[in-house]
């Protein structure tokens, strides 16, 4: 399936009954365009209202993202969802102030900040790769680096030598990210997020490949009876992995193409 009426009749489980079905998405590259700075990341103001209609109607609607769950709140701009952030080390309920932590990856922090303050050499701040400190993971970016070749050979030769120390690593679209050696991925959130919850059906939409966790967790969900209806939704853009796309369900065009599908779930 792709567009337009395929898309539509894929959504109609969730829009039949609206009160007992979560809608799940990821924040950049899928809400919000992909920009060279990470920080300048927002979510364009008609897809906002898009998303806020969804809000009123569905059982539960939650951002996912790889992006701490405070951040991810911060560029959305909506605070009566729900965001799991970390790549499911964190939940921050809707309207809460507090974000919930699993104690089991929150533990290694310190150990992963001090193995990235170490590893950020004068000679990956000559390339302009960019630390992002998430807490229990660290993140070197190396989109719009004066020599992204280069910039992404010396990232690799920290993703190496954080391989060798006991880490794990993973790599998204221009960065790479340094982790707990435990299982941490956007699955493993919603697997929290979805525990204890009364819900028949579920979508989640996402671009990069950390979202193809995000589509196992699901259909895990829906193979053990939690859930009658999965939808997994690939976000097209020339930079879309192929194992994307191949595991999708449904593929829309880029973030123009979400907020299209927040329409239809709306209307």
């Amino acid at each position: 399936m792709s567009v337009a009426a395929p898309l539509a009749e894929a959504l109609e489980p969730l829009r039949s009954e609206p009160s007992r079905s979560a809608v799940l998405l990821d924040v950049d590259g899928t809400l919000a365009p992909i920009v060279r700075h990470a920080d300048d990341a927002h979510v364009p103001e008609p897809t906002r209202v898009s998303l806020i209609a969804v809000a009123k109607r569905y059982g539960l609607v939650a951002c996912v993202s790889g992006r701490q769950a405070a951040i991810a709140r911060r560029i959305v701009s909506l605070g009566t969802i729900t965001y799991v952030g970390n790549h499911g080390a964190e939940i921050l309920r809707g309207g809460a102030t507090e974000v919930e932590h699993d104690p089991e990856i929150s533990s290694w922090a310190p150990r992963v900040q001090e193995f990235a303050r170490n590893a950020m050499t004068d000679e990956l701040r000559r390339l302009r790769v960019r630390e992002e400190d998430k807490d229990v993971i660290a993140a070197l970016h190396w989109r719009g680096a004066p020599d992204e070749d280069a910039a992404e050979a010396a990232v690799m030769s920290v993703g190496a030598a954080a391989e060798a120390a006991g880490f794990w690593t993973h790599r998204g679209r221009k960065v790479l990210e340094i982790r707990p050696p435990l299982a941490l991925d956007k699955g493993r959130g919603i697997t929290r997020l979805l525990a204890g919850t009364d819900l028949d059906a579920a979508l989640y939409a996402g671009d990069d490949l950390t979202d193809l966790d995000a589509f196992a967790a699901l259909r895990a969900q829906r193979d053990e009876g939690a859930l009658k209806t999965v939808l997994c939704v690939g976000v097209a853009s020339d930079e879309t992995p192929p194992a994307l796309a191949e595991s999708a369900d449904v593929l829309v065009d880029g973030p123009a193409g979400v907020r299209a599908l927040l329409s239809t779930l709306a209307a």
